[in-house]
C-alpha cells in the first residue's frame, strides 16, 4: 500500500470535490489512458488501471468515507482491493452509467439505435458583416449573400430517386451502429461504433437523387436583408434562430449568426454608448470665447465656448451620443478643446503678442501663478 497514490491526486481532484466533479475527471483520464487508445502502451495501461481504481473507491459514498478516514488499507484487511479492472465491473457504480455508456463517451456511439440515427440539429452559420460607424450607431438594412445547405426540392431530404426503393442495411439493421469486438489482454472488449457501410443513417440508397447525388439536401446562395439595430457596437452578434446549416433526419436547423465589425470614425471615438471628439480652437477663440458648430452623428450643434477656455478643457454636450441599444435614450459627446498655437507669424504680429502681453499680469495665468507659488514654497 505504500507505493499507491492517493486517489485524489490521481483523478486530479481537491478532497472535497463532489460526485460531478470526480465524475468528470474520471471520464477524461479514462479516455485519455484507455487500452483501445493507445494499443501496446503498457504505461498508458497501468495509469488506466489506477484511475478505474481511484474512481471505484471515490465514487461510492461508503468507499469513499473509509477511505478518507483510514487510507488505503481500509477498515477491513485487504484494503479496497487490487488493481480494480479485472472485468470493468467498476464502469457500473457511482451512477457512471455503464459498460456501454463510457465507451459511447469514448468514441462516439451510442448504447441505443435512436440515438444513433436519431434527428441531428444543424451547424451554426457565422457572417461578419462590415458596417460604417454610422450604420452601426443609426442603425440600418444591408444585404448579404447567404450560402448554406437547404433540404433537396427533388428527393425531399431522402437521398434517393424519387419513386426508387431505400433498404434498410444489412450490417446495423437499421440503427445506425455497429459493434466490433476486440481482443485484449483483459479480455474481449466491445465497442459500439457508427456503421461504416450506412454511416449512421440505418439506410442503404440503391439509386441516389440525381439533384443532390444522394447528400439530401444541396448548396444555395440567397440574398437576405440583415436590420442592423441602431446602437449595435463592434463585436455584437445579431441572432437569426432557424437560419443556419440544415439538420438531418428531421432535426432543426441552426441559427444564422451575423458578426458586426464597425469601422472606426474619422472624427469621434466610442465608448459604450457616449462619443468622443477632439475639437481645434485658436489662441484667440479660446481667450475670447465662441459660438462654433460643434460635429454630431446628425446635424452640426451650436455650443458657445467661454472665454478663457483652457487646452485639454472638456465640455458635455447631453444626448449627442449614440442611440442605446436596449431602451430609449442616447448617450452623451464629450468634447475635448485643443487650443493650436499659430505659427509662422509676421513680425507685426509678433510685436502685437508683445504688447499685449506686456499689459498681462500673472494674476492672469492661474496655472502659471500657482506653478511659481509653488516654486518659490519648495525652495523657501
Amino acid at each position: 500500500m505504500a507505493n499507491k497514490r492517493d486517489y485524489y491526486e490521481v483523478l486530479g481532484v481537491a478532497k472535497d470535490a463532489d460526485e460531478a466533479s470526480i465524475k468528470r475527471a474520471y471520464r477524461t483520464l479514462a479516455k485519455k489512458y484507455h487500452p483501445d487508445v493507445n494499443p501496446g502502451d503498457q504505461s498508458a495501461e497501468e495509469k488506466f488501471k489506477e484511475v478505474n481504481e481511484a474512481y471505484q473507491v471515490l465514487s461510492n459514498p461508503q468507499k469513499r468515507a473509509q477511505y478518507d478516514q483510514f487510507g488505503h488499507d481500509g477498515p477491513q484487511a485487504g484494503g479496497f482491493g487490487g488493481g480494480g479492472f479485472g472485468d470493468f465491473s467498476g464502469f457500473g457504480g457511482g451512477g457512471f452509467g455503464g459498460f456501454e455508456d463510457i465507451f459511447s463517451t469514448f468514441f462516439g456511439g451510442g448504447a441505443s439505435g435512436a440515438r444513433a440515427n436519431g434527428p441531428v440539429p444543424g451547424d451554426d452559420l457565422r457572417y461578419d458583416l462590415t458596417v460604417s460607424f454610422e450604420e452601426a450607431a443609426l442603425g440600418c438594412d444591408k444585404e448579404i449573400n447567404l450560402v448554406r445547405d437547404e433540404e433537396c426540392p427533388e428527393c425531399h431530404g431522402t437521398g434517393a430517386k424519387p419513386g426508387s426503393k431505400v433498404d434498410t442495411c444489412p450490417t446495423c439493421g437499421g440503427t445506425g451502429q455497429e459493434r466490433v469486438v476486440t481482443n485484449t489482454p483483459f479480455g474481449r472488449i466491445q465497442n459500439v461504433r457508427t456503421c461504416s457501410r450506412c454511416r449512421g443513417s440505418g439506410k442503404i440508397i440503391t439509386e441516389p437523387c440525381g439533384k443532390c447525388h444522394g447528400r439530401g439536401k444541396v448548396r444555395v446562395s440567397k440574398r437576405r436583408t440583415v436590420k442592423v439595430p441602431a446602437g449595435i457596437d463592434n463585436g455584437q452578434v445579431i441572432t437569426y434562430r432557424g437560419q443556419g446549416g440544415m439538420g438531418e433526419r428531421g432535426g432543426p436547423a441552426g441559427d444564422l449568426l451575423v458578426v458586426i465589425n464597425v469601422k472606426p470614425h474619422k472624427l469621434f471615438k466610442r465608448r459604450d454608448d457616449d462619443l468622443y471628439i477632439e475639437m481645434p480652437l485658436t489662441f484667440t477663440q479660446a481667450a475670447l470665447g465662441a459660438e462654433l458648430d460643434v460635429p454630431t452623428l446628425g446635424k452640426p450643434v451650436k455650443y458657445k465656448f467661454p472665454e478663457g477656455t483652457q487646452p485639454g478643457q472638456v465640455f458635455l454636450l447631453k444626448d449627442q451620443g449614440v442611440q442605446h441599444l436596449r431602451g430609449s435614450g442616447k448617450g452623451d459627446l464629450y468634447v475635448t478643446v485643443v487650443v493650436e498655437i499659430p505659427k509662422k507669424l509676421t513680425s507685426q504680429q509678433k510685436e502685437l503678442l508683445r504688447q499685449f502681453d506686456g499689459t498681462v499680469t500673472n494674476a492672469q495665468y492661474e496655472k502659471k501663478k500657482s506653478f511659481f507659488d509653488r516654486v518659490k514654497d519648495a525652495f523657501s
